[in-house]
């Protein structure tokens, strides 16, 4: 796809999307956590989150906001990184060391991550489009990518708040 094709389903310049997320995690930091998490809501907005991660080579925790939707309990996100090319840093993490924290509007919880695969993907893919904010045609959006766009289920793990160490 090219960028001019791009600009025409609704992709954002690389520039733009990088001091958003950059801006977004400040506002986070800044306002102690009082700002940045949203709660999603059918028909008007994808809801933010904060996914704490460990890096997979250097082991160290790894946060960055993303934008997901419920399902009964699970959270559900892409991992689409600005709809560009390159897998996002978080989904390798992820691959990696399943396990994880998200901080939501309500409080922490503990994942546990994974993909899904044909029947469960396509019933999810189809739900993005009942929070609008993902872009104004998901199918043209992914198909410009060389991968395909994972679709990620974040389940909530009864053990409690995962730790660091």
């Amino acid at each position: 796809m090219t960028a001019a094709s791009q600009q025409a389903v609704g992709a954002r310049p690389r520039l733009l999307v990088r001091i958003a997320w950059k801006g977004h995690r400040a506002l986070y930091r800044l306002s102690g956590g009082q700002l940045g998490l949203t709660q999603p809501e059918t028909g008007s907005r994808f809801g933010m989150l904060r996914l704490t991660t460990t890096g997979r080579r250097s082991g160290q925790p790894r946060t960055t906001m993303i934008g997901y939707y419920p399902d009964g309990e699970n959270l559900v996100t892409m991992a689409m990184n600005g709809w560009a090319d390159a897998e996002p840093a978080w989904w390798l993490n992820l691959q990696a060391t399943p396990k994880a924290t998200v901080d939501l509007p309500d409080g922490p919880r503990s994942v546990l991550t994974r993909t899904t695969t044909d029947a469960e993907r396509d019933r999810l893919w189809a739900k993005f489009r009942d929070y609008p904010g993902w872009g104004a045609d998901l199918d043209a959006l992914a198909a410009g990518r060389s991968i395909p766009t994972a679709v990620i289920v974040l389940v909530p793990q009864a053990t409690g708040l995962a730790t660091s160490s």
